[in-house]
């Protein structure tokens, strides 16, 4: 069985390169050399086959095939980080957006009660201290820009700042020019 490989000029002459020992009719665009030696010797030089249509010849069957550049499995690899990536992002976004969550709730909670006094505050400033945490690491790992991370932070303190207005434990000093 025959094996013909179709390819571009310009390959033949970099196949041709590549195995020294087999020797290459090059004619036009297209290549011939004997099965088991191809099969043998391409995939180490690193070439790919692939079969593209099967003929019938004089001498038998042969196999119509291309002879490329193999490729390198960097895209898989990309792939495979980006997953990787995405799972870990993902996690630090949940992380992050629960302990806000757990802050609003209860600040909200907080500004709903009549008679809320200053040191129920002191829970709610240790649910800040973690979803600031949270923020900082999302942050530092990339899965947040610092501009993001900074505006949720100040979305928190204004909200706490608010609360603190509302029952009156905080009164904003005018400070004129």
């Amino acid at each position: 069985m025959a094996l013909h490989c179709l390819s571009a000029s310009s390959s033949c002459l970099s196949i041709s390169q590549r195995l020294k020992s087999l020797s290459l009719s090059c004619s036009g665009k297209s290549l011939a050399f004997s099965a088991n030696v191809a099969v043998a010797t391409l995939p180490k030089a690193g070439m790919s086959m692939r079969a593209m249509e099967k003929e019938s010849s004089r001498r038998g069957s042969s196999i119509v095939c291309m002879a490329a550049p193999k490729k390198v499995d960097s895209a898989a690899k990309r792939a495979r980080q980006a997953e990787k990536r995405r799972i870990y992002n993902k996690s630090k976004k949940s992380e992050m957006k629960t302990r806000m969550k757990k802050v609003l709730e209860a600040l909200d909670e907080l500004k709903k009660k009549a008679q809320a006094q200053a040191d129920e505050l002191d829970p709610v400033e240790k649910l800040i201290a973690e979803a600031y945490s949270a923020i900082d690491k999302a942050v530092k790992s990339g899965t947040l820009h610092r501009n993001t991370g900074a505006r949720r932070k100040s979305r928190l303190a204004r909200r706490k700042k608010a609360v603190e207005i509302h029952h009156g434990w905080y009164t904003p000093s005018l400070v004129s020019a």
